[in-house]
């Protein structure tokens, strides 16, 4: 059984920077995929960026040169740099962790950018 642990959100002004972590335990044997996803207030989960065992990343266009996905083999950790924060980048962000046809979930962790 996978588990994840998110941390980092808080409340930030546009402009700023948050690093989230995303804690992985478990057999994750033969992942592949790491992804982020984003529930702002009202909508769907929607992602945001997603790495391969190869450490290709992918992004959503609207964080494309402002959000870095990167993983920690060692430590089992996740992370999303977040730079340049937008009012717009405002919800509740989950780490996944895909191993065959499971895709384990997060509790969340928020993130809201006002001033």
């Amino acid at each position: 059984q996978v588990q994840l642990v998110e941390s980092g959100g808080g409340l930030v002004q546009p402009g700023g920077s948050l690093t989230l972590s995303c804690k992985i335990s478990g057999n994750i044997f033969s992942w592949s995929s790491m992804a982020w996803h984003r529930q702002a207030p009202g909508e769907q989960r929607k992602l945001v960026a997603a790495i391969g065992p190869s450490g290709i990343a992918n992004y959503v266009g609207s964080v494309k040169g402002r959000f870095t996905i990167s993983r920690d083999d060692a430590e089992n950790t996740l992370y999303l740099q977040m730079n340049s924060l937008k009012p717009e980048d405002t919800g509740v962000y989950y780490c996944t962790v895909r191993v065959g046809s499971l895709n384990s979930w997060g509790q969340g962790t928020q993130v809201t950018v006002s001033s």
